[in-house]
């Protein structure tokens, strides 16, 4: 399999055929290179959704929906596992409880199946940097948000400070094809992966790209600082009443 250019303008079909046949091992892979951080990042991007959790939730980029998973148990009324690629989807399938309250949609970022402001939350664990066209996909979450919702984003952001740059760089380029390649036999797809943060956003641009689109931004790294977090939340307007939400602390 060849990976898809990570930077050229429309790349949505071959990142799709990437993840499709990354589904079987994609959850072993990601626990091994992440050294299992994977996991305590996002539980702290669960926690930034605060009480939006309790309501209707889109997992965006669902993957193998653990997020999804982990999302149920802060008991919402629904949730919206979206991915455009369906066969890592049917690779989480056996994760959720029977009668979850899941409705799992095969759709892309940016054309997302709802209402306007139809959904008080959105969580999205580093699936936004393969999205082309991002500024769709954000005006997409924008739309969908009601007021006062919001909008999670954990991602690998581009660094620009020299030692997180440094600590990424190095990781991505010597041990994330060796390992990833070994564990799925598909060591291109998981070059793909430092060719994508290269570019993409700063975690301050992104925050950026939300304001412009209305939503109140801010933001923090993880630890160690290779992982970003973004919180956006949607301005509330006159004749609004906003529920009650956490921040990012």
């Amino acid at each position: 399999m060849n990976a898809p250019v990570a930077g050229s303008s429309e790349r949505a079909p071959e990142v799709q055929a990437m993840f499709d046949q990354l589904a079987p091992k994609y959850d072993l892979a990601n626990r091994v290179l992440s050294l299992g951080l994977d996991q305590s990042w996002r539980r702290i991007a669960l926690d930034a959704l605060g009480s939006a959790a309790q309501g209707e939730v889109i997992d965006l980029c669902a993957g193998t929906m653990d997020l999804t998973v982990s999302l149920l148990e802060r008991k919402p009324r629904k949730v919206y596992a979206m991915d455009f690629a369906p066969k890592m989807l049917e690779a989480g399938k056996h994760k959720l409880p029977p009668g979850a309250p899941v409705d799992v949609i095969v759709a892309d970022a940016r054309d997302l199946p709802l209402p306007d402001e139809s959904v008080d939350g959105i969580i999205c664990g580093f699936g936004l940097r393969n999205v082309p066209e991002l500024p769709k996909a954000i005006a997409e979450c924008a739309r969908v948000l009601r007021p006062g919702g919001k909008l999670v984003v954990l991602e690998f952001f581009q660094p620009h400070w020299w030692l997180p740059r440094l600590l990424q760089g190095t990781y991505n380029r010597t041990i994330v094809p060796v390992v990833g390649g070994m564990l799925t036999g598909f060591g291109d797809a998981y070059r793909y992966l430092f060719e994508s943060i290269d570019a993409f956003q700063t975690r301050e641009e992104f925050e950026a790209l939300l304001s412009a689109h209305g939503l109140i931004a801010g933001g923090r790294e993880m630890l160690p600082p290779v992982a970003g977090l973004v919180v956006g939340t949607k301005a509330v307007s006159a004749g609004h009443i906003a529920p009650a939400v956490g921040g990012v602390s």
